[in-house]
């Protein structure tokens, strides 16, 4: 396939920012300065993931219970979009994330990530979709499975799931272990893995384990745990993903073809009821890459956005990651591809973060994941 860098800024130019909806403007201290804070929307319900739409046409945000809504430019939430598939709304599960196609202005395709049941409706896996939005904005059309986790392995527990396109157009996918902690390592099985697909859910050629038996060719990297959060590093073009430690080990990496990423032989957490993961052979295990960056405690990341943006000048090279447990955005500081500094963003505000994304204005868009869910547009004072 050919490169399309301009990929990184799918449809910025005709994008229009959005107004502030249902509450003024508040002023929070920060680092870098004074940030100032806007909600858009709210009333959403468990608000998973955002995208933007071009020419103004607003934003769409998945709800995970199963509702994919637009809001608008003026803060207005719309009704739910009509086409969209039935989820299986359990624990975790649900509608999850949503991302445009790299060609949208052409082809106006949306994916979305979702947990799907089995037939007896009693487990659930992860399953991407697409389908073409109509002219209107009311309804996706000719939605269409493009790809399922096998086997359906949750209960109602890690899912992943995060979307994200490279500069080539291809589609990456994270897919959460299904608190199922084996099958991570398990390379005939789709749990904890991040997979690599062409955009219609094909296999490309070149995926590191194509024509092995027994090994699913989907797959990309594997001993993941719970991935809730991607991006593409704009300035490398590298994928970068972030996943939920259980207990302590929360951590960043940066997926390579083939490699192992250690979920459970090696972690730097423990289980929930304070005893050693039964798995674990120590925080660093021979045959698996080390993370980039761990958190001892966890914050409960989810959603990830680089900055690279020249709307605020402070926040260049900065990751902004949310945090669920934290009640926080996390601000790191990067040099290359180093992590040298953290600021705890927003705790004033007291929710818990699902999803950040930067928009094409500069400001940061934040997403809280509660029962009154709301919209915030973030950006610092000039």
């Amino acid at each position: 396939m050919t490169s399309r860098p301009w990929l990184a800024v799918l449809c910025a130019a005709a994008w229009l920012p959005l107004t502030a909806g249902a509450a003024p403007q508040r002023s929070v201290p920060s680092e870098l300065g004074t940030l100032t804070v806007s909600t858009l929307a709210e009333g959403l319900k468990h608000p998973w993931a955002l995208a933007f739409l071009p020419d103004g046409q607003g934003l769409l945000v998945s709800e995970r219970q199963g509702n994919l809504r637009i809001v608008g430019t003026d803060g207005k939430v719309g009704a739910p979009l009509s086409g969209v598939p039935v989820v299986w709304s359990k624990g975790q599960g649900g509608l999850l994330d949503v991302a445009l196609s790299p060609q949208f202005r052409q082809d106006r395709m949306i994916y979305l990530s979702f947990a799907e049941g089995d037939q007896q409706g009693d487990k659930a896996g992860t399953a991407v979709g697409r389908g073409r939005l109509s002219a209107d904005l009311a309804r996706l059309e000719d939605f269409n499975v493009i790809f399922r986790q096998q086997p359906k392995l949750s209960v109602g527990n890690h899912f992943g799931s995060r979307l994200v396109f490279d500069r080539d157009g291809y589609l990456f996918v994270t897919l959460g272990e299904n608190n199922q902690r084996p099958t991570a390592q398990d390379l005939d099985k789709l749990q904890g893995k991040v997979v690599r697909l062409l955009p219609d859910g094909k296999v490309p050629n070149d995926n590191p384990f194509v024509g092995q038996r027994t090994v699913r060719p989907e797959i990309w990297s594997y001993g993941h745990r719970n991935p809730q959060g991607a991006a593409l590093n704009p300035w490398t073009g590298q994928l970068w993903t972030h996943e939920h430690g259980p207990r302590g080990g929360d951590e960043i990496n940066i997926p390579k073809p083939g490699k192992n990423y250690g979920w459970p032989l090696a972690t730097h957490g423990i289980n929930y009821s304070l005893m050693p993961i039964p798995e674990a052979q120590g925080k660093h295990v021979k045959g698996a890459l080390d993370p980039l960056h761990v958190w001892a405690q966890s914050p409960a990341i989810s959603g990830m956005a680089f900055y690279d943006n020249p709307r605020f000048k402070a926040w260049e090279h900065s990751l902004f990651i949310g945090a669920l447990a934290a009640q926080a955005v996390i601000r790191l500081q990067l040099d290359g591809d180093k992590v040298v500094g953290e600021e705890r963003l927003l705790g004033q505000l007291n929710a818990r973060v699902r999803d950040v994304r930067v928009g094409p204005d500069g400001f940061l868009y934040v997403l809280t994941d509660e029962d009154d869910g709301e919209l915030l547009k973030v950006g610092l004072a000039q």
